[in-house]
């Protein structure tokens, strides 16, 4: 019998025993004392000094000072400026962010287009999957989801974007409600309610275990359903601008026809996703194939400010083993559920519904210090008991609430119904983005930004199911304050003056980039592709 199979018998051996067992919460200076020593937030080789542009001289992980760094597409390229298409809103992403700032700004009057990289609703929200916080319990309140939030975020969130966040929360799910979503409800047709990781009352709303999944369903219905132009496969390249500081469009790149496409705007919203495919430190990722960061350097280029770049968020439960799953989230619903995280020797070491980079840490700590389970690769983990849920609520629990999970799991021939599943952290969110104001504008004029693409929210580390509700919110708030703004403007001149800035910039540092950004696409499909035309 191998290692794995071994360690397997021993959390099931004391299975029964640590049903009913109360594990004690950490005290907080514990809890920064081991993030700090194991978090990779805290690895100071991850991390450098930005060398220009508005965050010059801060510190951000390799990866993303690269990018801020590196060259844009357009570098020596001549370029026609004369538009192809023009509109009052032109909204850069088609995933939730996106789609929900689309539907505000149509239902405001505004001419509306959106371009997306990949296909309209592939991104990172259709990946979540364990609900969306809001504060609709009897005993709960915004001001309570408030505190949990600026709690979990080290205290270190924007105060009044988090207060519109969780004011604006009960909102925001009744207009998805109204848009058709299904969030499930108990036996007397009562939104239920599940609890989630860093907060004081159950507020998750969830559509089983695929709640983004719903969640961009009922939006990709709303939008095409509205008539808006959509421009698919046409990720943008650069942003354009007067020539006096504001946004007047962007520069997109068609991937069938390899042109580019220039689209002159009133306003321009960013709502690009995250960064998880760039890989920071090594990790895995459970974010979707397009999660590249490309709004933040085109935002930096034009002289927008980031906020917290130097922060990210490890999901403590990604998958470990099978390795062809490496990286797909476990949803922490699971953990809320009452799934529990032990090591090799079927002991628990962590209260496993502390903040996500505690127990992120505390994971990433029994490993490194020998506690850990070794994959055949030589990969290291934990076990995350799943047949502890079934025990604790019933036999059928885990088919009803988490179906997505044991089909996942079933294509490897896993029952999660009987077999514990090992984990490790796994690259989810970008805590950090671009700056922006109550109406998701940045620094620069007509330049908005929704979603994981912004920053100051979250703070130094989200809590589970406001990111779904952070792109209801400041999706639709970016929409209407955008819309309104285009009514009041004149379609600008499109110049790219602030890119020739960002090249004399680059001089003056004696920087010399190899590399474009933004990247579209991770680096290992570039090397397999040159693989293939060498062959």
């Amino acid at each position: 019998m191998n290692k794995l199979e071994t360690s397997k018998e021993l959390v099931a051996a004391n299975r029964e025993q640590r049903k009913d067992q109360t594990f004690p919460q950490a005290s907080q200076d514990e809890k920064d004392k081991i993030v700090r020593l194991f978090h990779p937030d805290y690895h100071a080789e991850g991390y450098r000094p930005i060398r220009i542009g508005p965050n010059k001289g801060e510190r951000t992980v390799h990866e993303i000072a690269d990018l801020l760094e590196s060259k844009s597409p357009l570098f020596k390229e001549e370029l026609s400026l004369k538009p192809a298409h023009s509109t009052d809103i032109l909204i850069i992403g088609g995933g939730g962010a996106g789609a929900a700032a689309a539907l505000a700004a149509k239902e405001a009057g505004a001419d509306v287009m959106i371009a997306t990289k990949l296909r309209f609703g592939d991104s990172n929200t259709v990946m979540a999957e364990g609900g969306m916080q809001v504060a609709a319990g009897k005993d709960d309140s915004p001001i309570t989801h408030f505190k949990d939030t600026m709690k979990g975020g080290h205290f270190k969130n924007d105060p009044l974007l988090l207060k519109t966040l969780v004011e604006e929360g009960p909102s925001a799910a009744q207009w998805l409600l109204g848009l058709g979503i299904s969030f499930d409800r108990d036996e007397e047709g009562n939104l239920k309610l599940k609890s989630g990781g860093g907060t004081s009352r159950p507020r998750l709303l969830t559509c089983k275990d695929y709640t983004g999944l719903e969640l961009m369903r009922t939006l990709k219905d709303a939008v095409l359903n509205e008539g808006i132009r959509i421009l698919e496969f046409s990720p943008a390249v650069e942003l354009l601008s007067d020539g006096r500081g504001a946004c007047t469009g962007a520069v997109l790149k068609n991937l069938d026809a390899h042109q580019w496409i220039v689209v002159q705007a009133k306003t321009v919203i960013l709502a690009t996703g995250g960064s998880g495919r760039l890989h920071i430190q090594g990790f895995p990722t459970s974010n979707h194939f397009g999660a590249t960061a490309d709004g933040l350097p085109l935002a930096c280029r034009m002289g927008a400010s980031l906020t917290m770049a130097d922060t990210f968020q490890y999901h403590p439960t990604g998958v470990a083993f099978p390795e062809q799953m490496a990286g797909i989230l476990v949803t922490e619903a699971i953990r809320g559920a009452g799934a529990q995280l032990v090591n090799r020797s079927g002991a628990r070491f962590v209260y496993e519904l502390e903040t996500r980079d505690f127990v992120a840490a505390s994971i990433i700590k029994e490993c490194a210090e020998g506690r850990g389970v070794e994959t055949p690769s030589g990969k290291k983990g934990v076990w995350l008991d799943f047949p502890m849920v079934n025990l604790k609520n019933g036999p059928d629990y885990l088919d009803h609430h988490f179906p997505n999970m044991i089909r996942q799991f079933s294509r490897f021939q896993m029952d999660v119904r009987k077999e514990p599943i090992l984990i490790y952290p796994t690259l989810h969110y970008q805590n950090g983005g671009v700056k922006i104001n109550v109406d998701g504008e940045s620094e620069i004029k007509n330049l908005f930004v929704a979603g994981e693409a912004s920053g100051g929210i979250h703070g130094r580390n989200r809590l589970m199911g406001n990111s779904l509700l952070d792109i209801i919110v400041y999706g639709r708030r970016a929409g209407k304050a955008a819309s309104a703004r285009a009514k009041m403007a004149e379609p600008g001149n499109l110049t790219l003056e602030h890119l020739d800035r960002f090249n004399q910039e680059l001089e003056k540092a004696s920087i010399h980039p190899g590399k474009t950004s933004p990247i579209l696409f991770p680096d290992y499909v570039r090397k397999e592709e040159v693989t293939k035309k060498s062959a």
